[in-house]
């Protein structure tokens, strides 16, 4: 493991154990709950967009370090964001967990780039696109 892949690795353990963005989902207008029933990891995202942005994004789940940490690093990087911004940071972070770490992540990525290596175990793609999936599916319900 290179030095780059270790404290990626540390990144993705502190946000494990310190998760950011959790709270009441039902507290927001949009909540989505997605499960992942290979490992039964599973979230419950719920958002508020005023004028265009997430103005408001809690989430509570249960899973492995993967997708609590992706989770919670999510919840920072959007949280505040502009809806289309927030969704080009979804389709970008697909795009590199798909590309089985061959995408080199932007820096518009910020800490989701730690997953890049994640993206070479096909079994854990689906765990750390959790929370983007559920934000995704509440993102389509506020445009609706």
């Amino acid at each position: 493991m290179n030095d780059l892949e270790a404290m990626y690795q540390e990144l993705i353990l502190d946000h494990a154990r310190t998760p950011e963005g959790t709270g009441d989902p039902a507290a927001h207008p949009f909540t989505h709950h997605e499960l992942n029933p290979s490992c039964g990891d599973e979230i419950t995202m719920g958002i508020t967009v005023d004028d265009g942005v997430i103005s408001g994004l809690a989430w509570e789940g249960q899973g492995c370090s993967i997708s609590m940490s992706s989770a919670s690093i999510m919840s920072g990087l959007l949280t505040g964001a502009p809806v289309a911004d927030a969704q080009a940071r979804i389709d970008e972070f697909r795009e590199m967990m798909r590309s089985r770490g061959a995408v080199e992540p932007s820096e518009e990525l910020g800490d989701a780039a730690a997953f890049q290596n994640t993206a070479k175990y096909v079994m854990r793609v689906k765990c750390a696109m959790l929370a983007w999936v559920a934000l995704e599916a509440d993102l389509k319900a506020a445009a609706a």
